[in-house]
């Protein structure tokens, strides 16, 4: 088998880590590796597969000979990826900067994998929440066309990075020992105010716009309406931060435009790949964010018609955000291609 080139840009953070952690699990071929960062986490080592390598700052010329670069998201994306498709490179990145470009792939394998064969350099990997629900969309609106989605996630604070997960985790000691609480990251460590997220919840997730949905809710809408292909989809989001670690969580309630049953639903998403159906009231067996953290799948139960609408139903949908809604699925993504002979 033929092996790559491959550079991950954000080595260092938790999207990163997972990328390592998944080329490793899934013997990702490559025949030489470039671990890059920023020049605060340059000169640390890290291992892949067995062998030792030193992260090394990134540059606009740490591209060359590169076939594959994982970039792993924030405003580094904007500033490099130029840079690595000059050199040759094809950019899979998971940051919001180039999702909603008309020239720009927003791929899911499962759900839209031909949309790769259109990418000039840059294939956009779409936001956690938006990767976890179509995963679960894409398998009914193939039998029964989907009219309306409302969606509320309840997403788990590693989605703010390891500074989230810190501030939980020094809340919930500073209440457990009596001490005063600080708030210095969420709902966004760039905003005027921070709450505490220990025992509480916080509806806000990224800023508001003028219209009173935040970017993150309106990033599920867009951008599930262009994986979708269904530019018109009548799509309305609400989404929460969490006290959970890991794992986003998500209320989906569809109006769909031809009956379809409980049965026939359980079905479409048992067969489909990439999605588990755990549903079984009786045992009390649904999924929950801690038992899916680690896991590569999207899990759904709860599934149960809507009667106050005509074809109605309601799922719950869970996944964890840094393996499907960010690092597995920008993997997938090269795999499809090494598949499909796009490399």
């Amino acid at each position: 088998m033929k092996k790559y080139s491959v550079a991950i840009l954000g080595a260092t953070g938790a999207v990163g880590q997972e990328f390592i952690n998944l080329i490793e699990e899934r013997n990702f071929p490559f025949s030489e590796m470039k671990l890059l960062a920023s020049a605060r986490s340059a000169g640390k080592k890290l291992t892949v597969a067995g062998q030792e390598y030193t992260v090394e700052e990134a540059t606009p010329d740490s591209f060359k000979g590169v076939d594959i670069a994982l970039f792993a998201g924030g405003s580094a994306s904007k500033t490099f990826a130029p840079h690595a498709v000059k050199a040759g490179a094809v950019v899979i990145d998971n940051s919001s900067a180039f999702r909603m470009d008309p020239d720009v792939p927003l791929v899911v394998p499962e759900v839209n994998p031909d949309a790769v064969r259109n990418h000039k350099g840059i294939i956009a990997n779409p936001n956690c929440s938006t990767i976890i629900m179509v995963m679960a969309l894409k398998p009914i609106h193939d039998r029964s066309r989907i009219k309306r989605v409302v969606v509320s996630t309840y997403q788990a604070v590693s989605g703010a990075g390891k500074e989230g997960i810190d501030e939980l985790t020094n809340q919930v000691k500073a209440i457990s020992e009596g001490r005063p609480v600080e708030a210095n990251i969420l709902p966004s460590a760039s905003l005027p105010k921070h709450y505490q997220i220990a025992f509480n919840l916080l509806p806000q997730i990224d800023v508001f716009l003028e219209d009173g949905y935040t970017k993150e809710e309106m990033k599920m809408v867009h951008e599930t309406r262009k994986i979708m292909n269904e530019p018109d989809m009548a799509i309305t989001a609400t989404t929460i931060r969490v006290p959970v670690y890991r794992s986003h969580s998500e209320s989906v309630n569809l109006e769909l435009e031809s009956p379809l049953s409980v049965e026939e639903t359980k079905a479409a998403l048992a067969g489909f790949p990439g999605v588990v159906v755990q549903d079984n009231p009786a045992e009390m067996e649904y999924p929950m964010p801690l038992y899916t953290s680690g896991l590569n799948e999207v899990f759904v139960g709860r599934i149960r018609a809507d009667e106050s609408v005509k074809h109605g139903l309601n799922l719950w949908v869970v996944g964890d955000q840094i393996r499907k809604g960010a690092a597995l699925n920008a993997l997938q993504i090269a795999e499809l291609m090494i598949a499909q002979n796009l490399l």
